[in-house]
């Protein structure tokens, strides 16, 4: 099988590449070879590599940019995942895809669905809503997961700018009225190498939109405490000072869901998938990341 791999350089992007290398010839883009901001460049990359599959993991990711770059982020979320699509479709492709839990507005009390009915409160989510409708509209084979919260050894993530902050020894002052699922970016590479696999001739019968993340639910503020429970200031011994604050006490240009936890029983039930607790996932990344630099 051909796989084009988009967003190669991103942290999904970067585990992706190895993981599905073990189910063919994965042909790797970046910007410089796929520009998603660009259709020609789409379309030319597609029509060169002739895959049998597409796996899109570029995305325009800087949430509170987007709020004064929306169209920049609409090329790239909304309007590529669709020319992405429709290539696929023309050559007998599928495709899969990532979007976000921000398609919705976080008002929910309990972990949205598939059926829940999106109602993005940023234009970063206005646009991964866009594309997800994108790819959906042209009838190509698809995977959509949604995840939340994706961190890893990679790229700009929560977890690796705690750990930075928390080497400049100040308090760190982390929200903690917002809920989440800390999904590592490896597993959601591994879980699509295995919903592939699993689909094989039948990928049209289990295709569809899907939410993928850790189990379990945090707070910014839990999920920081877990990332530096192990840190300690190398001259005094003490551990990073966290002080919990309310989401206004944070201004930020785009609004961010209250809730962000998503219900992934679909992904369990039809595809066989389940990605373990995110404190469980969070020991696995901290232990590779021990054994990378250590």
């Amino acid at each position: 099988m051909k796989v084009l791999l988009t967003g190669a350089r991103g942290q999904l992007g970067y585990e992706l590449e190895r993981t599905l290398a073990c189910l063919g010839q994965v042909t790797a883009c970046e910007r410089s070879t796929l520009d998603l901001a660009d259709p020609t460049s789409i379309r030319r990359a597609v029509r060169r590599i002739t895959p049998h599959l597409i796996v899109n993991a570029g995305a325009y990711t800087a949430v509170d940019q987007a709020e004064s770059e929306p169209d920049l982020a609409m090329a790239i979320n909304g309007v590529a995942p669709g020319i992405l699509a429709e290539e696929a479709k023309r050559i007998g492709a599928s495709i899969i895809h990532y979007s976000t839990d921000y398609v919705f507005d976080g008002e929910k009390d309990s972990p949205y669905t598939e059926d829940d009915l999106p109602n993005p409160c940023n234009e970063y989510g206005r646009s991964k809503l866009a594309g997800e409708r994108a790819v959906a509209s042209t009838g190509v084979p698809y995977f959509i997961f949604r995840t939340s919260w994706i961190y890893g050894l990679r790229g700009r993530n929560f977890m690796r700018t705690m750990r930075r902050l928390a080497a400049q020894n100040v308090p760190l002052r982390v929200v903690d009225d917002q809920s989440g699922a800390p999904t590592w970016c490896r597993l959601v590479a591994e879980a699509t190498a295995l919903a592939i696999a699993k689909a094989g001739r039948q990928f049209t019968d289990r295709a569809g939109l899907y939410h993928l993340t850790c189990a379990g639910a945090a707070s910014w503020y839990e999920f920081a405490q877990r990332v530096l429970q192990d840190v300690r200031d190398p001259n005094t011994g003490c551990a990073p000072e966290i002080v919990p604050v309310a989401t206004s006490c944070y201004a930020t240009a785009a609004r961010r869901p209250r809730n962000s936890l998503l219900c992934c029983a679909a992904a369990t039930e039809r595809l066989g998938i389940a990605l373990p607790h995110w404190q469980d996932a969070l020991m696995l990344c901290l232990a590779q990341e021990a054994t990378t630099t250590g």
